[in-house]
């Protein structure tokens, strides 16, 4: 029996910006990357987005990122590691004492943005935000790019790692995404966004832009909360998933 978990960027707005289409993607996933307030979301977004997850009975993870609200995060900073361990530890701790409040607890982290590219080649980078989940919790799961240095760093720490896939992204031959400047960034065909994602389950393989297939770890398939497909993407995909005799289940029943 395969199995994988299907995962979304969520709470994602801000005061009176609204991004994403949370409250329709939250029952249709098992796994939910909550913004922390630095790349996204404000206090109150974060409750609400702790809130309607909770009802869903869908399983939480934080998605912490640079502290770049115009850029979205997605801008490369050059940071050291202590700095890089500390916005990660106030992240967490921020999401996480609002799902205590709540009655809920953390199941894992997703860096987002570019965090998440940059840690996925930079070893300390890694290394500094898997220390700062360690000490936060050290029963947390890390979800990093498949074949990245964050998987590493988090396999070194002692702690649980979930290799992530992505649904609606093109790859580099090295595994890395292909940057969204550039041709082949997304895959815009909800077909083939579900034949590739079908393959990278079941054959652990993955095609490049360059039409090179390249090994891939699916634990966890992710669709972007704010694509313009996003709800249909997550839809067929799902429904693909259980034809082909794929369970979907949160992380912490792929990664025991």
């Amino acid at each position: 029996m395969y199995k994988v978990d299907l995962n979304s960027d969520l709470g994602e707005s801000f005061g009176r910006y609204i991004l994403g289409m949370d409250e329709k993607i939250i029952p249709l996933i098992s796994s939910a990357n909550i913004a922390c307030g630095f790349h996204a979301s404000d206090p109150v977004v974060m409750m609400e987005s702790v809130s309607r997850t909770k009802a869903a009975g869908i399983r939480i993870g934080a998605h912490p990122g640079f502290p770049d609200l115009m850029g979205f995060g997605r801008r490369n900073m050059a940071v050291s590691p202590a700095e890089a361990k500390a916005y990660t530890l106030y992240q967490i701790s921020a999401l996480g004492g609002m799902c205590q409040a709540q009655g809920m607890k953390l199941q894992h982290v997703k860096p987002h943005g570019a965090l998440y590219n940059m840690a996925a080649k930079d070893y300390e980078l890694s290394l500094a935000i898997c220390e700062a989940v360690k000490e936060y919790d050290p029963e947390l799961i890390v979800m990093g790019l498949s074949g990245s240095e964050t998987i590493r760093a988090a396999k070194d720490c002692g702690l649980k790692a979930a290799s992530e896939v992505f649904a609606d992204r093109g790859y580099e031959e090295d595994g890395s995404l292909v940057n969204r400047r550039k041709e082949g960034a997304f895959i815009r065909d909800e077909d083939e966004a579900i034949a590739r994602v079908i393959r990278m389950v079941k054959e652990g393989k993955v095609t490049a832009v360059t039409g090179q297939d390249i090994d891939i770890q699916a634990d966890s398939v992710c669709v972007h909360g704010d694509g313009e497909k996003a709800l249909l993407f997550v839809e067929k995909i799902r429904t693909a998933l259980k034809a082909e005799g794929i369970e979907i289940a949160p992380l912490c029943e792929i990664c025991r």
